[in-house]
Formats: C-alpha cells, sequence, structure tokens
C-alpha cells in the first residue's frame, strides 16, 4: 500500500469535536497524521483502519501528543483473539509487552481468552480449536451520539464471539476499554468485559492458560533483567505464583537506555464470582501474569455457566515511568477499585 492509499484509508478522531460520522460525510479529506503528515495535536488522538475503504474497523490506534504510538487494539478476525499491541513506555517509547513470545508465540501482549472451555481452545493451537472473533471494534458514542475521544480519555468498545468453525458459538462478550492519560508517566487501559453463555452450559476446567493478563517485554522481566512483584511486597515468581495480591507488576531498565519502566495489572477487590475470590494470580518470570482461579482448581473443579448467564469482569494496566513506587501504584489501585 503506497502512502497516498495508506492516508486515505487512515481517518483521525482528534480532540476538536470532529467526529468519525462527519468525517465521512465532508467533501474534504479530514486531518491525516502519517510521516510527513500534521505537526501533532495537544493530547490524545485516536483513529481506525479500513478494510478496502469500507470502513470494516479491525484495528485502532492511539497515539500521544507527540505523534508517537501509545498502543493499538488490534481485532482481525483472522487472529486467535483481541489483543492491544503495543503499549508503549511513556518515555522510551519502547513496548512494555511482547506482540508473541518464544517459546509460547500465542502470549499476545494484553490479552483475554481461555483455554479448556467446553472442549475447545480460546488462547492457542489452531484457529479450528475455538477462536475469539470481533464483532467489529469502535470508539464509544455519548448519550448525545458524539464520540468519546478528547485529550485525556478514549473509550473502545467491542463484542466478540467465542465459537469454533461451523459450529454455533458458546459465549459473547462486551468489551469497553477505557484509555486514560494520567500524566506523561502514567497511562492506564481499563477493561470491563461481560462474558454471556450462549450454550445451554459452558464449562471452563481446570488449565493454566487465561483469563486477561500481560506478556512483557523481555527487558523488564526477571529472567530479562527487570522485576516482578506484587502489592504485598513479594517479589519474582515463585514468591508470587498463587498468592492474592491487588496488583502485579513487571519493571526495569529499557533495552540500551537508562530509562526504568513497568507495566502493572490490577485486579479488583469484589470478585465477580466465588471462584474469583482471593485473586490468586499465575506469574512468570519469563513475563506472564495472570489473575485467574482456574489454574487453581482441583482436577475435577470447574466454573460452569448456564445459558443466559453473565460474568462480568473488570481489570486495569498501567503503564509507567520508574518504579512501581515512583507509579504510585497503590494509591492508583484503591481510587481505581472504587
Amino acid at each position: 500500500m503506497n502512502r497516498r492509499d495508506f492516508l486515505n484509508a487512515t481517518l483521525l478522531i482528534t480532540a476538536s469535536g470532529i467526529t468519525f460520522d462527519n468525517l465521512l460525510a465532508q467533501d474534504k479529506p479530514p486531518r491525516y497524521i502519517g510521516n510527513g503528515g500534521e505537526l501533532p495535536v495537544k493530547g490524545l488522538t485516536a483513529y481506525p483502519d479500513t478494510e478496502n475503504g469500507k470502513h470494516q474497523l479491525y484495528q485502532l490506534w492511539i497515539r500521544d501528543s507527540q505523534n508517537n504510538i501509545l498502543t493499538s487494539y488490534r481485532a482481525h478476525k483472522t487472529q486467535k483473539y483481541p489483543f492491544f499491541y503495543p503499549v508503549a513506555g511513556p518515555q522510551s517509547g519502547l513496548s512494555l509487552t511482547t506482540e508473541s513470545g518464544r517459546p509460547w508465540p500465542h502470549h499476545r501482549s494484553v490479552f483475554f481468552g481461555a483455554d479448556n472451555v467446553s472442549g475447545g481452545n480460546y488462547w492457542q493451537n489452531e484457529l479450528a480449536k475455538g477462536q475469539i472473533i470481533s464483532q467489529g471494534p469502535t470508539f464509544a458514542k455519548d448519550e448525545n451520539g458524539k464520540y468519546k475521544v478528547n485529550e485525556k480519555q478514549i473509550e473502545i468498545i467491542d463484542e466478540c464471539s467465542w465459537e469454533q468453525p461451523n459450529k454455533p458459538p458458546i459465549l459473547k462478550d462486551e468489551r469497553h476499554f477505557t484509555i486514560k492519560l494520567i500524566d506523561e508517566n502514567r497511562y492506564a487501559i481499563e477493561a470491563q468485559i461481560n462474558l454471556e453463555a450462549l450454550a445451554d452450559k459452558v464449562v471452563f476446567g481446570k488449565t493454566n492458560h487465561g483469563l486477561f493478563g500481560v506478556r512483557c517485554s523481555h527487558d523488564i522481566s526477571p529472567v530479562g533483567g527487570g522485576n516482578l512483584v506484587s502489592s504485598n511486597d513479594d517479589s519474582g515468581g515463585k514468591a508470587t505464583f498463587g498468592k492474592p495480591a491487588n496488583w502485579m507488576a513487571f519493571y526495569g531498565k529499557r533495552r540500551g537506555l537508562e530509562i526504568v519502566e513497568g507495566i502493572a495489572v490490577f485486579c479488583p477487590s469484589q470478585a465477580p464470582h466465588k471462584k474469583f475470590e482471593n485473586c490468586k494470580w499465575f506469574t512468570r518470570d519469563y513475563g506472564n501474569c495472570s489473575p485467574f482461579p482456574m489454574n487453581f482448581f482441583t482436577e475435577n473443579e470447574n466454573l460452569t455457566l448456564e445459558k443466559g448467564e453473565k460474568l462480568k469482569l473488570k481489570y486495569c494496566v498501567i503503564a509507567f515511568t520508574g518504579t512501581p513506587e515512583n507509579a504510585e501504584l497503590n494509591k492508583l489501585w484503591k481510587e481505581w477499585d472504587k
């Protein structure tokens, strides 16, 4: 794709109050941001990539006021599941997460999925085993029909179907993400995900894969010279694995730089289901952490949702400069947990 085609396929929504709908109705092309394009605008900006000019949204990009990519929600239907990548360090611009990890390439940055769900696999393996298919992400609107895009905050919504080829879906989930610019050294990706059973009975069995979590970049993981710490001041995979905590964070010196940055995942104090009580964490020194109960089930234990039953989940990711103390993670968690 040449530069002109890229620009014509990439619409910018700015904090000026211009909406995506009236951009499409204008005779003149909207303002674009690309290499050699306009100067950066103040605050966050967001735009969707389109497919063949039909505005079928599969990838949503978020930039900072210096025209640098903060993050992107990637939801193409050829993927195993939608995910966020990159999640840029506030100062370095280097991603705090990895798009895929060796030797497990299915670990995708900031993820949501699950293995061992009613005989399917919605986390790894081939698509035929199970896939979480986006129905088309977009930016959320307020009660007046205006997109919720401003200098400090951007909201994304998506609906996804959990299914296998030639079979009816077993689950759907409704996602609401809020990207918040806290300050020049911190930003948040808040996630609300409502799961609903579509099959007569959906069974989540014992597994060490899922639900929400991050796979961090190698340089901030313990095996790469970084650190893994919890809100309880435990550190390292062995000390944090299986223990309850309000949050878990990876941080360290960025590759080739003197900048220290990190990424944290928050778990709410109010459990969405009795199986989620005490928020036990799955952690690995190579860079994976996720608050979920399935790894800690007994061999015959499961979580079952009857048809129409819903599971409302809430998480938050914080990208920060410095240490967890510098980022005031405990304070941010308390504010978010309200």
